[in-house]
């Protein structure tokens, strides 16, 4: 039985993949990641584009109604009443995807998530000593 199931090579095949106007969305999207977190290296995980710093930093992924950003439930708990705006799950947030994103606020959760995985990092690092 043939898998139908897509399979990303890279967060460019991934974007292609959607209407130019989405495409527009996630560029503007990836390139905001990549300014707050430029030593974070690209990835698929999990079917969706993804930032590594020492481990998973945020994925995001567009769906037909939204644009869903994963970052970790602290980053809910950090950003909780910026965040009561939007659908919010444990560690997902969804924008609408007919409203402009809030990229100052998807900055600060980048750099959030940024300073824990280096505390983490550096954790496991003296620990190892």
């Amino acid at each position: 039985m043939k898998d139908d199931k897509i399979v990303y090579g890279s967060i460019d095949d991934y974007i292609s993949g959607f209407a130019p106007e989405v495409q527009d969305i996630l560029q503007t999207l990836r390139h905001v990641i990549q300014e707050t977190a430029p030593e974070a290296k690209e990835k698929i995980s999990y079917q969706m584009p993804t930032f590594d710093l020492h481990g998973n930093l945020v994925h995001f992924a567009a769906f037909k109604k939204h644009i869903g950003f994963y970052h970790a439930p602290s980053g809910i708990e950090a950003f909780q009443d910026e965040l009561k705006v939007y659908h919010a799950s444990k560690g997902t947030l969804q924008f609408p995807i007919d409203q402009p994103l809030p990229y100052d606020l998807i900055r600060r959760i980048v750099q959030y998530r940024v300073q824990q995985n280096l505390e983490k990092a550096e954790s496991k690092a003296k620990k190892k000593r």
